[in-house]
């Protein structure tokens, strides 16, 4: 089993005062990595900020922090700061994100994201170094910036990568990738261009645990939640390129034609157990255990629930099994 485990916070979309306490349980329960995701609650940096400053024992990641919606300025400058804090290894994971977040949420033209995301990181490991950098691309230009602060452990750069192009960027001028809405299976094909450029590349990949009293409900949840996103073109080309064309052709005529509830039941019952970790603790653990044989160096959970409520209870019950799965955990109803 991989000697790391990442929680992604907020777990339960608990305040961030709230956090502190959850990072006891997370601590206790065997977690090494906190990471964070950006999508339209906490950013990407201030839980990562609040961790460091009270739990210093936390490897910490961002995953992602877009390289659309902040300048390719003030991203170095909170990674420079996040790595300033403490001792934490710091990880920052620059990724597209969708057009959806950037265009539509944020106001931001989606245009050449592979382009966007190579020259944010060129741009972000030139300042970490602490050099003035002058840097002129087609996605930007800048001119003679320097941080005035320079981290003494320069945080590592990770790039969220779906396809091959951006895979091989991830591996070639990366320290590794991130990946996500994967089954243990397609490893092997996403992390091949990765690995070709750099064999000890990080390769993190966020987990999608759906906790419930019944696992009927949990697949009923995990199935809506593929609908929703493998119908954002990113994760959709994403999926054609592992091969789900015509496992996934119903859905996405479905979607297209407004029928979301004929949408979310065309959704093929093997593939909500080949993207969702649903059941027990044991069951979980043994799912992540898959992922980490198959080339996962960094599993990260993100816990989920049916019902919004309850995830909270699962992070020391998952945490334990994983960590050390000869530790019984309680059962899918929260027995102990």
């Amino acid at each position: 089993m991989s000697t790391r485990l990442g929680l992604t916070v907020p777990v339960a979309g608990e305040s961030l005062s709230e956090l502190p306490a959850i990072l006891v349980d997370a601590e206790a329960a065997g977690y090494s990595d906190i990471w964070t995701s950006e999508v339209a609650a906490a950013d990407a940096f201030t839980p990562l900020v609040l961790t460091a400053a009270t739990h210093p024992g936390f490897r910490l990641g961002t995953a992602i922090a877009s390289a659309f919606i902040r300048s390719p300025a003030l991203l170095a400058m909170n990674a420079a700061a996040l790595a300033d804090i403490g001792s934490s290894e710091v990880l920052v994971g620059i990724g597209a994100s969708s057009d959806i977040m950037v265009s539509r949420w944020h106001g931001i033209p989606f245009d050449h994201p592979y382009r966007r995301v190579q020259d944010v990181l060129r741009f972000v490991r030139r300042a970490l170094s602490g050099e003035r950098v002058s840097f002129s691309s087609d996605s930007f230009d800048i001119d003679g910036f320097r941080l005035t602060t320079v981290p003494s452990r320069p945080p590592r750069l990770l790039v969220a990568a779906l396809r091959e192009r951006m895979l091989r960027l991830a591996g070639r001028e990366a320290d590794g990738v991130i990946l996500n809405w994967l089954s243990p299976a397609d490893v092997a094909q996403v992390t091949r261009p990765v690995l070709e450029q750099n064999p000890e590349a990080e390769v993190v990949a966020r987990l999608f645990a759906v906790v419930a009293e019944d696992r009927d409900q949990a697949r009923a949840f995990a199935r809506r939640q593929i609908t929703a996103y493998l119908n954002v073109p990113v994760y959709a080309d994403f999926h054609r390129w592992l091969g789900r064309t015509e496992a996934l052709t119903p859905m996405w005529q479905a979607w297209a034609a407004g029928d979301r509830a004929a949408a979310v039941a065309a959704v093929p019952s093997s593939l909500v157990d080949e993207l969702f970790l649903t059941g027990t603790p044991a069951d979980i653990a043994a799912g992540v255990a898959d992922y980490v044989r198959a080339g996962i160096t960094t599993p990260v959970l993100s816990i989920m629930s049916p019902t919004g409520t309850g995830s909270l209870s699962w992070v020391s019950r998952l945490g334990a099994s994983i960590s050390d799965p000869a530790e019984p955990a309680g059962t899918a109803d929260g027995a102990s």
